[in-house]
């Protein structure tokens, strides 16, 4: 997977960011990550479609000092091959919270108890349509 896109910048508890993205009719699957670097990931937010052994779960996770914590499989899956969504992803020092505009929403407990970001990407098989913080 290659980086779509890398964001460096302060991301307080309390924000949101907004995403919209078009999934590539083939894909495999995508990442969301959030954290302070790529070794300090408060989440990892990961739709596989078809990787890694999983079909059609969306994996989330924290990384600290570069190791995996736990992973949280979601039995959800709102996401479609050649399709258009749009989510947002919130935290705050006690959890993260991801909601879809169809109304799903998955938390995810804030595990490096951050309540400052300055790191967000996305890659994988997406094509970034717009990225909001607010």
């Amino acid at each position: 997977m290659a980086a779509q896109l890398v964001a460096n910048m302060k991301i307080r508890s309390g924000d949101c960011i907004k995403v919209k993205a078009k999934i590539e009719i083939d894909a495999e699957s995508f990442a969301i990550n959030l954290g302070l670097n790529e070794s300090e990931l408060v989440l990892h937010y990961n739709p596989r479609f078809e990787s890694r052994g999983d079909v059609r779960t969306v994996i989330c996770n924290s990384k600290s000092c570069g190791e995996w914590g736990m992973e949280v499989r979601e039995a959800a899956f709102p996401f479609q091959q050649g399709e258009e969504f749009k989510l947002f992803v919130c935290f705050d020092a006690k959890e993260v919270t991801v909601k879809m505009l169809k109304g799903e929403e998955m938390k995810f407990p804030n595990r490096l108890k951050l309540d400052t970001m300055e790191y967000f990407s996305i890659i994988g098989d997406v094509r970034i349509k717009s990225v909001r913080f607010d």
